[in-house]
């Protein structure tokens, strides 16, 4: 099953971050915390699955967020902006999906985190196909 074919027929919205695209970040920022996955995906060492709940843990050190693409993505983006004010010294990355006409979008990300918009359209998980939509990068930060 193709990704595209996966989102409409079944309503997948969780899908596993490519590993390539991860290495590449991971060799700039070193996450220590994979807040939102699978036991079978999972990122870090460290990591919280939908039984743990990343949305009621705290979110320390260098974050990795790939969240679910469905309507509780808001949560997710709100948990980070909050997390982030809590302590500056931390970071958070999230890869999301590319909706800039979004509310969440508009109130979580926008203005709050550095964005990086990834050129052309990423291959989640085991997929052939690339997904039907654009990705960004954001990166709650403290500016130097």
């Amino acid at each position: 099953m193709t990704l595209t074919s996966g989102l409409k027929a079944t309503g997948n919205i969780v899908q596993e971050t490519p590993q390539d695209f991860f290495d590449f970040l991971n060799g700039i920022f070193r996450f220590d915390l994979d807040v939102c996955a699978l036991p079978e995906n999972a990122k870090c060492e460290r990591f919280y699955t939908p039984e743990t709940d990343g949305l009621k843990q705290p979110w320390g050190g260098g974050v990795w967020c790939n969240p679910p693409y469905g309507k509780d993505i808001i949560n997710w983006v709100r948990k980070a902006s909050e997390e982030y004010v809590k302590d500056y010294n931390k970071f958070i990355v999230m890869l999301l999906p590319a909706r800039t006409d979004t509310k969440w979008f508009q109130q979580y990300v926008y203005g709050k985190a550095w964005l990086w918009f990834v050129d052309g359209r990423l291959k989640f998980g085991g997929s052939e196909t690339s997904a039907p939509f654009p990705s960004l990068v954001a990166v709650y930060a403290k500016r130097k």
